[in-house]
């Protein structure tokens, strides 16, 4: 048995060279020639972007981010995708402190931690 982190599933699922449709990725139409492409896909087969296709990758961890994990993003995406600038944003930065604190508080909804 291997432990592989959930981001860095995602991740390489979205730098995966075979490129596969990912299931727990969704493409949200802007523009009109995304829109068109929409709307003929009704009647055609129309690939979706893929979002490995962009030169930029956001990612928005809701709960946290370790500097490990965006240590994992920045040399993941190093090796799989060069030339991909990757932005990661968080609600909060994780400590291993504030992790424990997190981890052990004593209401879910209200942390007792000075984050």
């Amino acid at each position: 048995a291997s432990y592989r982190p959930l981001l860095k599933q995602v991740l390489e699922d979205i730098c995966n060279p075979d490129r596969p449709d990912p299931v727990d990725i969704e493409h949200v139409s802007s523009g009109l020639t995304d829109l068109l492409k929409t709307g003929f896909s009704m009647f055609m087969k129309v690939n979706r972007p893929h979002p490995g296709d962009h030169p930029l990758l956001i990612i928005f961890m809701v709960g946290g981010v370790s500097v490990s994990e965006v240590k994992m993003v920045k040399d993941l995406v190093a090796t799989r995708k060069p030339g991909t600038q990757v932005i990661v944003l968080s609600s909060v930065l994780l400590t291993p402190h504030s992790a424990i604190e997190l981890l052990f508080a004593s209401d879910r909804l209200q942390p007792d931690t000075d984050i």
